[in-house]
C-alpha cells in the first residue's frame, strides 16, 4: 500500500510503499476512499522541512535549548547525532480521511466490516485507527463531504469554547478551510458573523451564505469595520483561525471585542499579548486543542476509554458525529469549498509548490484496489539460506533506530526482516539500513527458517510473549529491558528457556560500557564485599507517558532502573538476595520515578540506587561511586572516570554507555556459539529484583529475591 510523507531534512514529499498494518486491540482498519489535505498545517511542515537548519533552530527556540542541555551532560557528538537522526525521520501527513472498514481489532464492537467511517487517519491507502477517533457515515453524506469532519470538528469545538449566543455578533479573522466551517456552524447558530481575510474568493464564499464580509489591506481598520457593524458596541466574541506570525492579530481581536468579550485561538499566531488590551475590558482568551475533550489523553484515544456523556457532552468522537449531522441536514455545506479532487498518484499537483497552492479545500482520491500484503520486499536481494545469526528485528521505535540498528550496521549484522506495527517505521529503518523485507506480520520474522535470531524491541508490556513465542520455536532473543514487568510473566520466561537450548540476552548495556569493564579489572578477582551507589538523573517524563503505565510501560524502576540494578550486580560479582525501596510522595501503584533503592547482595556488598526525575537537565545524568578496601572510584556519565587508591588514574573519552560492546559480543555468540554474555541467572535476578522493588515500596518492607 502507498503512504504520503514528508521528510522534515531534505523538505521532499513523496509517496512510500508500506505493508498494510495490522489491526490492534481497540483500532478499526480503514481502507481509504477520500482524504483532505489540511493546506494550512500540512505547508508548515513542508516549509520546516525545506528550511535550512539555521532557519529550523529559529522556528523552534525550545528545541534549541534542549540541544544545548544535551551537548553539555551528554557530549556534542552524541547530541549531534540525536539531531540529525530526528530530521531524518520522515512523517506521514494527513488527518481527514473518509473509508471503509475492512477489519475490526479486538474488543472493538460499534463498526463492523463494510461501515463507512471517518477517522483522524493519514494520507494512507489503509489506515488503523483507535476507535475513538473513528465515527460513521450517515448514508446521505458523500465520501467528499465527509473527508471534511476532521477540520470541521476543528472548528466546532473552537466554536463551543467561544460558548456563542444566538444573536451575538461573532468574528472570524481568517476564512481558510477551519474558518469558512466555524462561519457557516456560527451562522447556522442565529449568530451574526463578521470573517475577515484577505482572499477575494474566500469573502466572496462566505457572502454567499449571509456573511458580513471585509477585505484586510493595509488601509482598513477592522476594529472600526466591527464597531460600525456592531452599533458602536463590539464583538460580543472573536474565533481567531488565522495563520500569521504577527502580533497585530491579537491584538485587533481584544481591541474590537466589547467589554467582558471572547477570544478563542485554533490558528496559529504569536501570544505576544499586551496586557492592557485585556486587562481594561476583562476580556477571556482561550486556546483550544484540536478535535474536543480527549485529545491527546491516552485513556481516550489508545485505551479506548470514553468520557461518561453525563460529565462531558462533547468528546471528539461526538463532535466527529456532531459534524456529521450537520453534513446530513445540509446545516453545513461544503461541496462549495472543494477546489480539486486529484488521484493520489498525482499529489505533486497539491504538494508540488504548496507555499503558493490557492486551493481552498484539496482532495486526494484513492484507488478502489489495494495490495493487501503485510509483508514487502523493500530490495537488497539476498540469500540468508545456511548462515547462523540472521536476525529479524520486532520493534522500529526511536531507540531502535537510534542506537540498535546503527550498532547493529557498523557490525555488518544480516538483518533480514523488521516488523512494525503501523509499517511506516519499519520500512524507513529498512531502507536506512538495507533490511531485505519490511511487515507487519510478527509471525512471519518467527515462522521464517532463514532467521534464527529475533531481537525485540517493542513495548515492555509485549516483551514477555514474544520473548516465549520465539523461544518455543528455537530463536535465538535478544531483549531490550525489562524482561517481564510481571513475576508470572518471568516464570513462564523461565520455562520456556529452560526447554530449549536457544540463547537469551536482555540489553543491560552498563555493563560492557569500558569505564564499567576498566573498573572491574582494576576491582581485581577479590571476593571482599564493595558499596556501590549509582545515581541516574533520569529526567521528567509526564504521568500520561506510555513507560508510566504500569501496564503498559511497567513503570521506569522497571523499565530503566534495572538497567543499575544490573550494573551491579556485575560489580559485586554476586546477586542480589534482598531489595528496599523508597521514595517520594504517595505510591499506592507502586510507581515512582523518584526513589531510593537498597540492594543487598549475597556476598556481602551492598547497592544503592538513586532513580531521579526532578533533576536539572544540566547535571550528568548517570553517575556510578565504588567503595571497597579503601579505594573508591567515580564514574561521570561513562565519559570520565577518577580513581583514588589505585594506580590508574582513571580515563576520559567519548561517551560510551556499552551498546557497541554489548552487540558485537552478542552477534559473536550466536554465530560461534559459547557461553551468554549475560549468564542467565543474573538476567533472572536482575529483573526479579526491579519487580520486587515495586511489591518493597507498597509494603514498606525488605522484599526478598528468590
Amino acid at each position: 500500500m502507498l503512504q504520503l510523507i514528508q521528510d522534515l531534512n531534505s523538505g521532499e514529499t513523496g509517496l512510500i510503499e508500506i505493508p498494510i498494518p495490522k489491526p490492534q486491540s481497540g483500532t478499526v482498519l480503514i481502507k481509504t476512499h477520500r482524504s483532505l489535505v489540511s493546506l494550512g498545517t500540512e505547508r508548515m511542515l513542508v516549509e520546516f522541512g525545506k528550511a535550512n537548519y539555521l532557519q529550523k533552530a529559529r522556528q523552534q527556540p525550545e528545541k534549541v535549548k534542549q540541544v544545548i542541555q544535551k551537548i553539555q551532560s551528554d557530549g556534542l557528538k552524541p547530541t549531534m547525532q540525536a539531531v540529525f537522526r530526528k530530521l531524518g525521520e520522515p512523517i506521514p501527513l494527513g488527518y481527514s480521511n473518509a473509508g471503509e472498514v475492512i477489519a475490526v481489532g479486538e474488543g472493538v464492537n460499534e463498526f463492523k466490516i463494510g461501515d463507512r467511517v471517518v477517522s483522524n487517519g493519514h494520507h494512507a491507502e489503509i489506515v488503523c485507527v483507535p476507535k475513538n477517533l473513528v465515527a460513521k457515515i450517515p448514508d446521505e453524506v458523500s465520501f467528499e463531504e465527509a473527508s471534511f469532519t476532521v477540520i470541521g470538528a476543528i472548528a466546532l469545538q473552537g466554536i463551543r469554547l467561544l460558548n456563542p449566543l444566538f444573536g451575538e455578533t461573532i468574528v472570524v479573522t481568517g476564512l481558510g478551510l477551519i474558518g469558512l466551517i466555524a462561519a457557516q456552524l456560527l451562522h447556522a447558530h442565529g449568530c451574526r458573523v463578521i470573517g475577515l481575510d484577505i482572499d477575494d474568493k474566500k469573502l466572496s464564499l462566505a457572502e454567499s451564505w449571509g456573511i458580513t464580509t471585509l477585505k484586510i489591506t493595509p488601509d482598513i481598520d477592522p476594529v472600526a469595520f466591527v464597531k460600525y457593524e456592531s452599533q458602536s458596541i463590539g464583538a460580543d466574541a472573536v474565533l481567531i483561525t488565522a495563520s500569521s506570525k504577527s502580533n497585530t492579530i491579537i491584538s485587533q481581536a481584544a481591541n474590537m471585542c466589547r467589554k467582558r468579550g471572547r477570544i478563542v485561538l485554533t490558528g496559529v499566531i504569536p501570544l505576544n499579548i499586551q496586557r492592557s488590551d485585556f486587562y481594561e475590558k476583562e476580556l477571556t482568551f482561550q486556546v483550544s486543542c484540536s478535535y474536543g475533550p480527549g485529545r491527546y489523553d491516552t485513556e481516550y484515544e489508545q485505551k479506548g476509554l470514553d468520557y461518561p456523556i453525563s460529565y462531558v457532552r462533547w468528546t471528539e468522537k461526538r463532535n466527529f458525529e456532531a459534524v456529521l449531522h450537520a453534513l446530513a441536514t445540509k446545516k453545513l455545506l461544503v461541496k462549495p469549498l472543494i477546489t480539486e479532487i486529484v488521484p493520489l498518484n498525482d499529489y505533486l499537483q497539491i504538494y508540488g509548490d504548496l507555499k503558493n497552492h490557492q486551493s481552498i479545500a484539496s482532495i486526494l482520491k484513492y484507488e478502489a484496489s489495494v495490495p493487501m500484503d503485510p509483508s514487502i520486499m523493500v530490495g537488497y536481494p539476498k540469500s540468508f539460506k545456511g548462515q547462523k545469526g540472521v536476525i529479524g528485528v520486532i520493534g522500529a521505535g526511536n531507540f531502535t533506530a537510534s542506537t540498535i540498528l546503527p550498532a547493529l550496521s557498523k557490525l555488518n549484522a544480516e538483518i533480514k526482516s523488521i516488523a512494525s506495527s503501523k509499517g511506516l517505521s519499519g520500512t524507513i529503518l529498512a531502507k536506512k539500513f538495507s533490511i531485505q523485507q519490511s511487515t507487519t506480520n510478527v509471525q512471519s520474522i518467527l515462522n521464517d527458517p532463514d532467521i534464527d535470531t529475533v531481537m525485540i524491541t517493542t513495548r515492555h508490556h509485549l516483551h514477555a510473549n514474544q520473548v516465549i513465542q520465539a523461544l518455543k520455536v528455537n530463536k535465538n532473543v535478544f531483549v531490550e529491558k525489562p524482561l517481564g514487568i510481571t513475576m508470572i510473566e518471568l516464570d513462564e520466561i523461565a520455562s520456556a528457556y529452560q526447554k530449549g537450548d536457544a540463547s537469551l540476552t536482555v540489553g543491560f548495556n552498563r555493563r560492557f560500557s569500558p569505564f564499567i569493564r576498566d573498573a572491574k579489572q582494576e576491582l581485581g578477582t577479590t571476593s571482599a564485599p564493595i558499596n556501590v551507589i549509582a545515581t541516574m538523573n533520569a529526567g521528567f517524563i509526564p504521568q500520561d507517558h506510555w513507560t508510566q503505565d504500569m501496564e503498559i510501560g511497567g513503570g521506569r524502576i522497571i523499565g530503566e532502573a534495572c538497567h543499575l540494578i544490573d550494573l551491579i550486580t556485575y560489580l559485586t560479582g554476586s546477586l542480589v538476595s534482598a531489595v528496599v525501596m523508597n521514595a517520594l510522595g504517595p505510591n499506592p501503584s507502586g510507581n515512582t520515578d523518584n526513589a531510593s533503592i537498597l540492594l543487598r547482595y549475597q556476598n556481602g556488598s551492598q547497592g544503592m540506587i538513586q532513580y531521579l526525575s526532578n533533576g536539572n537537565k544540566a547535571y550528568s545524568k548517570e553517575r556510578v561511586e565504588i567503595y571497597g578496601q579503601g579505594r573508591t572510584i567515580v564514574i561521570d556519565n561513562y565519559r570520565k572516570s577518577k580513581y583514588y587508591g589505585f594506580k590508574s588514574s582513571g580515563m576520559r573519552k567519548t561517551q560510551d554507555k556499552g551498546h557497541q560492546e554489548l552487540f558485537r559480543l552478542f552477534l559473536q555468540q550466536i554465530r560461534n556459539g559459547g557461553d551468554p554474555i549475560i549468564p542467565f541467572n543474573e538476567i533472572m535476578n536482575t529483573s526479579r529484583t526491579a519487580i520486587a522493588a515495586i511489591s518493597s515500596l507498597t509494603s514498606g518492607t525488605w522484599v526478598d529475591v528468590a
